[in-house]
């Protein structure tokens, strides 16, 4: 009679420690967001030895040269999608806008729930893709690029990070989280070679290094 209930119980705790493991798995922040996967460390490699380098020209740069945010399904915008597809149990209004949810920032490791506390990060910012082949683009080509959610470039991330960010390349810049490093620069340069965009030589030696330790 006593092993039988010595046995119970040991079944019983077993069963807990199951239900808490699964709930940990259920609560724990994704291991990053879903931005398009990015090429491999090789195949960057391999494209950002095919980037041309040049220096960087912003003369005549302005956002509004980049129209952004277009309607992408019914009344939801690009803003919104990528909202909805980097959040988790996202609920969204009449409108499109989100309500709730849940969105973990992978350039950081903060986790937020209202969307007013996430931009929309263009990982090759909007200037720097001027300064290198942009400012010779179409208004329909430059309106590709901002609002594209085929190429790893839009990403749901903390507003003051991405606001630090601003329009700093990977010679400046980096995600501070450095489980997320190689995913941005594989990113990065998937992004500038697609485009057929420039990098300045401080640009690509940043990028070479990030790249050897991927």
């Amino acid at each position: 009679m006593t092993r039988f209930y010595a046995r119970r119980r040991l079944s019983i705790l077993a069963a807990l420690t199951g239900l808490i493991a699964s709930a940990a798995l259920f609560n724990s922040p994704a291991a990053s967001a879903a931005l398009p996967t990015p090429v491999s460390a090789a195949t960057a490699r391999g494209y950002l030895a095919s980037l041309t380098v040049a220096a960087e020209n912003r003369t005549g740069y302005s956002r509004d040269l980049f129209p952004h945010w277009i309607t992408i399904s019914g009344s939801c915008n690009t803003r919104e999608t990528v909202l909805k597809r980097d959040g988790s149990n996202v609920v969204t209004d009449s409108s499109c806008a989100a309500t709730s949810g849940s969105w973990y920032s992978p350039y950081d490791g903060a986790t937020w729930t209202a969307a007013s506390d996430l931009d929309i990060d263009h990982l090759v910012p909007l200037a720097e893709a001027w300064d290198s082949g942009a400012s010779k683009w179409t208004t329909a080509q430059r309106q590709a690029f901002a609002n594209d959610l085929t190429r790893p470039q839009l990403i749901a991330v903390t507003d003051n990070v991405n606001q630090a960010k601003g329009d700093q390349d990977p010679a400046t810049w980096v995600p501070s989280r450095s489980a997320y490093l190689c995913t941005y620069i594989r990113a990065w340069v998937q992004v500038k070679y697609y485009y057929k965009l420039s990098v300045d030589s401080a640009e690509k030696s940043a990028l070479q290094g990030y790249l050897a330790n991927c």
